[in-house]
């Protein structure tokens, strides 16, 4: 007998209590920024740790993207707590710096003088220092400095036994269960954007020359009337070797050995470029991906893994262990980026992605219908009368919309039955509001801010990044915590000097060993 989306709702209601287990993490990114929005030039400050190390504050691509990394939590409210916490922290050390409260990039320098991020001199800081080179090589600097809001989110082992008890292997099953829940997010992350899509303008300094059909909204800034997200278009983020890449999210070993394949083979441009430029790695490969982490993905599976060891081998030995949810803009009118609304939506959207049916793609496993349908909401999803396509029918994105809050709604419920309240019901409700008003959209509203303010988006966006500063800092840490955050920054230094003084190999040798150490998955 076909199990149905409603039998796997009527099991997980008689099993709400399980649902508390849920776990959610962020990681939240946001440039250093000097007091007038400009990228900062200096290094990543002692006092935050070292970034290779912190498991509280790290960087991304630039010496000046910070990364602010939660533990994860079994609810919203201590989770926010925490991600605050390491904010006033972060504003506790920073000295005449702001953090940047917009997914668009501030006034950045000229290409050469953004700040690769540096980690150290052992190995393993080096490979990511390098891989970052590369991705320099590959896609320019600028576009590296957009940051978004990561939001990991696991369910607990026990609950996809209940969701498919067909399946007697407890990682068979959760493997599969993630894997379904990343196809439903695949078919439905368009309503994310359109709900919580916060970057719709950016600065014209950004774009350069190559405008791509962006309008002005007065000297200095640039936008697209009805666009929810330009961070999560093509804008400027195109690449060849990137674009072929139908990654099959019909079962994990197929989704694996594609994986594979793309960090395995070597792609002509890149191997113009080479690995080495005047005796220096400048790429740590010439393949179409460096590393596993170089595909851009709005969502991926996950697995924590251990030093040297290769996601595509953690994730085929001991299956999906949660999934990074990463299309989510920062909201700029939250201090810490997002708000417990947003969050408390995701839990009830991700629990539906899991629960729903979820038959496979056609074509090979990729649904370029889904592509389709995300790409038109970033540029044009306010747009009125827009249509999406769902299973090759026409739809008004409204409608659509709210037909799936009905659904997500009975998630909700067990959430809120789970926890007490009625805040998961409260969350979705906002939701309802955006798809009746598209000017309630964090888009439309920055769009209309914008233009109340007379304000450039720059500008804008400084003022908001002052004002959460001084939210932050005018409540400072209790010392007990300011003590833990300090500690964890001075043992964080002592970890890397470990590290470096622990190297027993050459670093080309050590690359060497992180190429070897990724294993053909099954189906590669």
């Amino acid at each position: 007998m076909t199990d149905t989306t409603a039998s796997r709702l009527a099991r997980l209601q008689a099993h709400t209590a399980l649902l508390a287990q849920t776990l959610r993490g962020i990681e939240k990114e946001g440039l250093r920024v000097d007091t007038q929005g400009r990228l900062s030039r200096t290094a990543h400050p002692a006092g935050l740790g070292a970034a290779l190390t912190n498991e509280h504050v790290t960087t991304d691509y630039s010496e000046a993207l910070l990364e602010l990394i939660t533990g994860t939590h079994d609810r919203v409210d201590t989770l926010l707590t925490e991600l605050e916490n390491t904010h006033r922290f972060v504003y506790s050390v920073l000295d005449g710096e702001l953090i940047w409260n917009q997914s668009m990039p501030a006034a950045l320098p000229a290409e050469a003088d953004i700040p690769i991020a540096w980690y150290g001199k052992s190995n393993t800081g080096m490979l990511k220092h390098v891989y970052r080179r590369g991705l320099a090589e590959r896609y320019g600097k600028s576009m590296q400095c957009i940051a978004g809001v990561h939001y990991n989110f696991s369910l607990p082992d026990a609950l996809w036994g209940i969701l498919d008890p067909g399946t007697p292997d407890p990682q068979e099953q959760r493997s599969r269960g993630y894997i379904g829940l990343i196809r439903n997010f695949t078919r439905y992350s368009w309503l994310l954007m359109y709900l919580f899509g916060a970057a719709p303008a950016l600065s014209r300094q950004f774009m350069g020359d190559d405008v791509q059909q962006l309008q002005s909204l007065g000297n200095d800034t640039l936008y697209l009337p009805y666009a929810t997200s330009l961070r999560m278009s093509d804008l400027g983020y195109q690449n060849k070797a990137q674009s072929q890449l139908k990654l099959c999210y019909n079962d994990l070993d197929t989704f694996l050995g594609r994986l594979y394949d793309a960090v395995s083979q070597p792609w002509p441009e890149y191997q113009a470029i080479g690995t080495h430029r005047n005796g220096e790695w400048i790429q740590l490969n010439t393949n179409v991906l460096q590393i596993e982490n170089e595909f851009y993905s709005s969502i991926r599976p996950k697995r924590a893994t251990g030093r040297c060891e290769r996601p595509i081998t953690a994730l085929a030995e001991r299956g999906v262990q949660y999934v990074e949810v990463r299309c989510l803009d920062i909201d700029p009118g939250q201090p810490v980026g997002i708000a417990a609304d947003t969050a408390r939506f995701m839990d009830a959207f991700l629990l539906f992605c899991a629960a729903s049916d979820s038959p496979y793609f056609p074509q090979n496993g990729y649904c370029q219908r889904s592509a389709d349908n995300f790409s038109t909401v970033v540029k044009e999803g306010r747009k009125p009368g827009l249509q999406l396509d769902r299973d090759g029918v026409a739809i008004e994105l409204p409608v659509w919309g709210h037909e799936l809050l009905d659904q997500i709604a009975s998630y909700a419920a067990l959430y809120d039955q789970a926890l007490g309240g009625d805040a998961y019901a409260r969350a979705l409700q906002a939701q309802r509001d955006k798809l009746d008003h598209a000017d309630e959209t964090p888009s439309a509203r920055l769009l209309r801010d914008l233009r109340d303010s007379g304000l450039s988006f720059h500008d804008y966006s400084l003022r908001l990044s002052r004002q959460h500063a001084d939210t932050l800092r005018a409540q400072p840490l209790p010392a007990d915590v300011a003590e833990t955050y300090a500690e964890a920054a001075r043992q964080s230094h002592a970890e890397q000097a470990r590290l470096e003084q622990s190297d027993a190999v050459d670093f080309d040798t050590y690359v060497a060993y992180y190429h070897a150490a990724l294993k053909a998955p099954k189906s590669a």
